[in-house]
C-alpha cells in the first residue's frame, strides 16, 4: 500500500498544480512538505503517466508540415502559413503576413538587415508589419539593384524606406539597376559613391530576406525592366538554371550557374547570401516549387517562409 500512498500524493501534488494552478510554494506551505520535494513529485507525475502533455494544434497551424521540411533540408526554421486558395495573389498575401509577424518577433539590436527589391511578397510584408520598438543600431541595406522602369521603381525604394521605419533602422539604398545594359555600364554603377556604400554593408548583413524566382520572372520583376532577354533566359535554361536570388541563377542542386550575365547583375551573390546568419527565402506558388526546391538543396537559405499548398508539394516530390 505504501506505493500506493505515494501515488497518491503524487496525484494531489499535480491536481493543485496543474487544475489549480498553485505555485509550487503554497503546495509546499499547505502539504507541510518541502519545496523540492514537490517540484520532485511534479517530475514523477509525469514518469507515471498521471500526467501527460498534448499539445492541440490549431486549424491552420501546420505544425507537422513545419518539422516534415525542416529536417528533410536541414533548416534552422521553417513558416507555413494558412492559404485559402492556391492563387499567386492569396499565396502573396499569407506568406507576406506571415513574414511580417516573423520579422517583428526575431529582430533584435544591432541587426542588418538585407532585403531583395522586386518581390510581391516581400512587399506584401512590409506593408503588414507593425511598427516596432525603439531597437538600437538596425540598419536596412537593398541588395538588389532598384533602379528600373520609373512606374514601378518607387515599389524598390518603398521597400526598403518604408522597412527601415517599422524597424527604426536607418535605411542603405543601392541606387543602381538590377541588371546593368552590360558589363561595362555596371562597373560605371559601381563608382557611385553610395552604391559603394550599401556594397559595402553586404558583408555586415544578419538577417537577409528575399524571394525566390522562377526562370520565368514574376509580373512585377518584368515591369521593372530589370531582367534578361528571351535569348538570355534560354541560354539560362540550357545552362541548368531553375531559379534564382537577387537575380544570381542556380541550378537543380542549388549550385550557381555561370554565366557572363552574372557580370550584368548589381547586387549580393550567391555565396554572400548562404553565409548570411538567417537567410530567410519567402516564396510560395506551383510555379516556383523547382526553384524553391533547388534553393533548400542548396542550402542557400536556412529559413523558409512559404505556403501549405507549395509546403505540401515539396514534401510529397
Amino acid at each position: 500500500m505504501a506505493q500506493l500512498d505515494e501515488l497518491r500524493l503524487v496525484t494531489k501534488v499535480a491536481r493543485f498544480y496543474y487544475e489549480q494552478t498553485m505555485q509550487q510554494k503554497s503546495i509546499a506551505q499547505q502539504l507541510g512538505i518541502s519545496q523540492s520535494s514537490v517540484s520532485r513529485l511534479l517530475k514523477r507525475a509525469t514518469r507515471e503517466g498521471i500526467v501527460r502533455t498534448t499539445v492541440n494544434v490549431p486549424v491552420g497551424v501546420y505544425a507537422e508540415l513545419e518539422d516534415a521540411l525542416q529536417s528533410r533540408f536541414q533548416l534552422r526554421e521553417v513558416i507555413v502559413a494558412d492559404c485559402d486558395k492556391e492563387t499567386d495573389e492569396e499565396i502573396y498575401r499569407s506568406i507576406g503576413q506571415a513574414a511580417a509577424f516573423y520579422l517583428e518577433t526575431t529582430v533584435k539590436p544591432e541587426e542588418v538587415i538585407g532585403i531583395s527589391s522586386w518581390s510581391a511578397a516581400l512587399l506584401r510584408m512590409v506593408d503588414s508589419m507593425h511598427p516596432l520598438p525603439k531597437i538600437h543600431h538596425t540598419s536596412v541595406v537593398q541588395i538588389l539593384g532598384g533602379v528600373g522602369n520609373p512606374s514601378v521603381e518607387a515599389h524598390a525604394t518603398h521597400l526598403t524606406q518604408k522597412l527601415a521605419t517599422l524597424v527604426n533602422g536607418e535605411a542603405y539604398f543601392l541606387s543602381a539597376a538590377g541588371v546593368a545594359s552590360s558589363p561595362e555600364k555596371r562597373e560605371v554603377f559601381l563608382e557611385d559613391p553610395y552604391v559603394q556604400k550599401a556594397v559595402a554593408m553586404f558583408d555586415k548583413v544578419t538577417l537577409a530576406l528575399a524571394g525566390i524566382g522562377s526562370l520565368e520572372p514574376s509580373p512585377l520583376l518584368a515591369s521593372s525592366g530589370n531582367t534578361f532577354s528571351d535569348d538570355e533566359l534560354t541560354s539560362l535554361r540550357r545552362s541548368g538554371a531553375v531559379g534564382d536570388i537577387c537575380l544570381r541563377f542556380f541550378d537543380v542542386n542549388g549550385e550557381p550557374v555561370r554565366s557572363v550575365l552574372n557580370d550584368r547583375v548589381i547586387g549580393m551573390t550567391l555565396d554572400k547570401i548562404k553565409q548570411v546568419h538567417r537567410s530567410v527565402g519567402i516564396a510560395g506558388g506551383v510555379r516556383k516549387i523547382p526553384a524553391i526546391r533547388a534553393a533548400l538543396h542548396g542550402r542557400l537559405v536556412n529559413v523558409l517562409i512559404t505556403d501549405r499548398f507549395t509546403a505540401k508539394k515539396l514534401i510529397s516530390t
